[in-house]
């Protein structure tokens, strides 16, 4: 399907709506293709979140585990 830049205009949710049912939208302007709304299909969303709210991987850097009094303490004596 193809549409000119005045027609994605007046009738985007139309051109949305083609490009949910699986069609591609070519947009064009002044004869020359600019842009192409395409469906997005499961590939196109990442199996990880990408918020970042997310599950982190960190890396072991082999540091001792502290518990919260030494991490205080260690703290502390960073001060001024």
């Amino acid at each position: 399907m193809e549409a000119t830049a005045r027609e994605f205009n007046q009738r985007s949710s139309q051109i949305l709506a083609a490009a949910a049912r699986g069609e591609t939208v070519t947009v064009t302007k002044n004869g020359v293709a600019v842009a192409r709304v395409v469906p997005i299909t499961g590939d196109d969303i990442p199996p990880y979140p990408t918020d970042p709210m997310g599950d982190l991987d960190l890396p072991e850097l082999g540091l001792p585990d502290l518990d919260d009094e030494e991490i205080e303490d260690t703290l502390r004596g960073m001060g001024s």
